[in-house]
């Protein structure tokens, strides 16, 4: 990355890092990085610098009961959090932070008294910040393709810091640079609405750091490079899009007599054109489609790939704990039954028993706190394939290509694959729920086509593998690939109506099963009647014809992480 970018952010950030919420760093851990945060340790910003660890809780940032001062001098000691004060806090192994985390920062950072400093070292293209902590970041940095970094040349001028943020507060936004802003994000195709409100407030501090009181266009232009690169559509999408009809050309007499002035000046204006190419100059193709904030979306829902979450005692993250009864299975949490207890002593030695005064602390029922543990069940795709007519054989293959690719994406997630297919007068189960891609493949080879379309009997038997699937502790998701034209029903007669109503019937069973699912409208063009199957199964619809298998895997991972 530039030079000049990056002092320009470290500049912006050191005026008012809280106004800008903070700065996503991407980098992997290294001398680059190394050098990059000695920097960031070093710039003169208003509020304390902070390190924060990974497996942060609640108490350390809001505060709570001191146990040990309160049981050592009989009486209730808070202690203070974090978020007291305005602090810059530094993040590391922001990748994995948890959605619960990433909500108390993000709340945090609505207030506008603390920033946050990022260090995002994912390596993959699916993993990155929280939407929610990403969303509210103004800058980022990418030092992924750095090799080395000056630092001493980064650091900003104190005076020129200082001079900025006495001048801050004069800063004059014209709305002409406002309305400037706001069309270029559309141009963009950014939805968040905090994306313009950051761009206005670094181009209000950059002017500051410019000595003037009027924000000007190269201000506009230099804070849309600064945080709006990483919010935009990839290029390709970005392209799709025709250009916009030119205006018609004002006639001689209905042109203003004041139009001589108007061309006079320019480049008074600022068309949105010009934001969009300032912004895609600044970042690559591929690294748009690897930061894009939208995919972070799925990272506020607990990530991809989870099956349902559940609670146990014994296994799985630690979650906050509870009052309840000790059983036979249940751990207590002795800290926070002390915790509960502390307050009440005083009390209580007044109105215990004189056996139970002796006691160094007393406590009741009342006060027992139970461990809690947040287990992920294994999620398990359940393919249900159309195995039949003319069109079969290609279809299938393309199934097959799918299914492999999604099971080889889905051990790090412990995804399981099941295969059902329905052809002729009715539906096998070709796969149980398996992690193992060489027999995946194994029965994917042998896997037959053609005859009629029994797809009330592939509906039933999706179904009942997942109810099967559900009482062994995983997550079923149903995937229906078929071009719609059921016709033989559950008594293997060649009746299309009857079959029809027995589709419909089976979808709205698996809807009353709580069971998600997903219909792939394989056929050339949509069909209306798989939309309603899809409405009835309360389900997604995706038309998608002639779709090879690397399309299919991916619009099917899109849709099931949905």
């Amino acid at each position: 990355m530039e030079e000049d970018h990056l002092r320009s952010a470290l500049a912006v950030l050191t005026v008012d890092p809280a106004a800008l919420g903070g700065l996503w760093l991407r980098s992997r851990a290294g001398p680059v990085r190394t050098a990059f945060t000695d920097v960031l340790a070093a710039l003169p910003f208003p509020m304390a610098l902070r390190r924060l660890p990974p497996n942060l809780d609640d108490q350390a940032l809001y505060g709570g009961l001191d146990v040990a001062e309160t049981l050592h001098t009989g009486r209730p000691v808070l202690r203070g959090g974090l978020l007291d004060e305005p602090r810059v806090f530094i993040l590391p192994m922001a990748e994995r932070c948890t959605p619960k985390l990433g909500a108390r920062l993000a709340q945090a950072l609505d207030a506008r008294q603390q920033a946050l400093i990022a260090l995002d070292e994912a390596a993959e293209a699916e993993e990155g910040l929280p939407f929610s902590i990403a969303d509210r970041l103004g800058l980022f940095i990418d030092l992924s393709e750095t090799r080395s970094i000056d630092g001493a040349a980064l650091l900003p001028d104190p005076e020129r810091i200082a001079s900025a943020r006495v001048l801050l507060p004069h800063i004059e936004m014209p709305s002409e640079r406002v309305r400037e802003v706001v069309e270029g994000c559309a141009r963009l195709r950014i939805l968040s609405l905090r994306a313009p409100m950051l761009a206005l407030t670094a181009a209000r501090i950059l002017t500051a750091l410019d000595g003037r009181t009027v924000v000007e266009k190269d201000d506009v232009l230099h804070a849309a490079q600064l945080t709006l690169a990483h919010r935009a559509m990839p290029l390709q999408d970005m392209q799709d899009e025709p250009p916009p009809p030119p205006p018609p050309e004002p006639q001689d007499n209905d042109r203003p007599e004041n139009d001589d002035q108007d061309q006079t000046d320019p480049g008074e204006g600022l068309p949105r054109e010009i934001i969009v190419e300032a912004v895609r100059a600044m970042l690559p193709d591929d690294l748009l489609k690897t930061i894009d904030l939208r995919s972070r979306l799925k990272a506020a829902n607990g990530g991809a790939g989870s099956g349902e979450e559940r609670i146990g005692n014994r296994r799985g993250r630690p979650l906050p704990s509870r009052k309840g009864k000790l059983e036979d299975n249940a751990r207590i949490d002795l800290v926070a039954t002390l915790r509960c207890a502390a307050p009440w002593q005083g009390m209580r030695r007044k109105s215990a028993p004189a056996a139970r005064k002796k006691q160094v602390l007393l406590v009741d029922a009342s006060d027992i706190h139970l461990r809690r543990r947040k287990e992920m069940s294994d999620r398990v795709l359940i393919f249900t394939v159309d195995a039949s007519g003319s069109a079969a054989m290609a279809r299938l293959s393309e199934a097959k290509g799918a299914v492999e690719l999604l099971l080889a994406r889905a051990y790090s997630q412990r995804d399981h694959v099941s295969l059902v297919s329905f052809r002729g007068e009715g539906a096998q189960l070709l796969l149980a729920p398996s992690r193992s891609l060489t027999q995946t493949k194994r029965h994917l080879s042998g896997l037959p086509g053609g005859g009629g379309t029994p797809l009330a009997h592939g509906l039933e038997l999706a179904l009942s593998t997942a109810k099967q699937a559900r009482s062994r502790g995983m997550t079923p998701t149903i995937a229906l690939l078929t071009d719609g034209r059921g016709n033989i029903a559950l008594d293997g007669s060649a009746n299309r109506a009857l079959a029809e109503e027995q589709a419909t019937q089976m979808a709205r069973a698996i809807r009353a099963a709580g069971t998600p699912a997903v219909i792939i409208d394989t056929a050339m063009r949509p069909n209306q009647r798989l939309k309603e199957l899809a409405q009835n199964m309360g389900g997604h619809y995706i038309a998608l014809p002639r779709a090879n298998a690397h399309r299919m895997a991916d619009v099917l991972g899109a849709a099931l992480e949905a």
